[in-house]
Order: C-alpha cells, then sequence, then structure tokens
C-alpha cells in the first residue's frame, strides 16, 4: 500500500511540475483529451440514435 501512495505522490508532483513548466503543452494535451472524450460521446450519441430509430 506504502508503494502505491509513493507512485501516486510522484504523479502528481510531475503533473503539477508539468503544468508549471510547460503549461501551453499542459493545456494542449487537456485539450487532446477532452477533445477524444467529446467524440466519444458522440459517436455513442449516434449508435444509440440509430439503433433506436
Amino acid at each position: 500500500m506504502q508503494v502505491k501512495k509513493v507512485i501516486t505522490y510522484a504523479a502528481v508532483a510531475f503533473v503539477v511540475f508539468y503544468l508549471f513548466t510547460r503549461p501551453e503543452q499542459a493545456a494542449a494535451a487537456v485539450n487532446g483529451v477532452l477533445g477524444g472524450i467529446m467524440q466519444g460521446a458522440d459517436q455513442l450519441a449516434v449508435f444509440f440514435s440509430s439503433v433506436l430509430t
């Protein structure tokens, strides 16, 4: 359990470091992830619309 906690803290520290040292790239990464989620949600909506009609 201790190893999991250390890895979690290290990951959070890396994210914070990345946000402060490369904010433009961090914003682009977040936009990319959110864009992918939105595209997946749109595709699911199209699928269910096609199934239900």
